[in-house]
C-alpha cells in the first residue's frame, strides 16, 4: 500500500455490510488492491491484527489454486494492518517483501493472516507473518516497510 495523500493516511472504513460487516478496509485508497480484494482487517480483544478476506474465482490460478501473487498481495496489505501504529501518521511503502509458500486455498476459502511488528525503528518498520486457511498455514512472510515524506507537486 502506498501512503497516498495527507487527507487519507491510515483513516480505513467500517464495512457495514456482508461476511466482514464490523471490519475495517481501506476502501478506494488503493486502486489495486480494490481489484483484487476485499481485503479487510480488525484489532482483536488481545490487541493483535488479524486480517482476512474470502477466496474467490478471480484469485485462482490455472490449477484451481490461489495465486501466489494473490498470497504476496495480501500479505502486503497485512504489512500494513500489522503495522499500522508504528505507520500512524506517516504515509510508507513497502520496501522488501518476501514469502514461502507453504500451502494451498481454494475458492471458498476465509484467508487469514497474523503477524507481528519485529522492530519499529525511526524510518523502518520490520513486520513477519503467516497466511493461513482453516488453520493451516499457506504462507510465511516478512517485510520492511518505509516511512516516507510525499512529493509535492511540481
Amino acid at each position: 500500500m502506498d501512503g497516498g495523500t495527507e487527507e487519507n493516511i491510515y483513516k480505513p472504513t467500517t464495512v457495514t455490510e456482508g461476511e466482514f460487516a464490523g471490519w475495517q478496509a481501506w476502501n478506494g485508497f488503493d486502486p489495486f488492491e480494490d481489484l483484487t480484494g476485499q481485503f479487510v482487517f480488525r484489532v482483536e480483544d488481545d490487541g493483535s491484527v488479524r486480517c482476512a478476506f474470502r477466496a474467490a474465482a478471480k484469485h485462482m490460478n490455472g490449477g484451481g489454486a490461489m495465486h501466489g501473487g494473490c498470497m504476496l498481495t495480501f500479505a502486503d496489505f497485512s504489512l500494513f494492518c500489522i503495522g499500522r501504529e508504528a505507520l500512524k501518521d506517516s504515509n510508507s511503502v513497502t520496501v522488501s517483501l518476501n514469502g514461502e509458500f507453504i500451502g494451498p486455498a481454494f475458492e471458498g476459502d476465509l484467508i487469514e493472516a497474523r503477524g507481528e511488528v519485529v522492530k519499529a525503528g525511526k524510518s523502518l518498520v520490520f513486520i513477519r507473518g503467516i497466511v493461513s486457511t482453516g488453520g493451516k498455514p499457506m504462507l510465511s512472510y516478512s517485510g520492511v516497510v518505509k516511512k516516507i515524506r510525499l512529493r509535492q507537486p511540481v
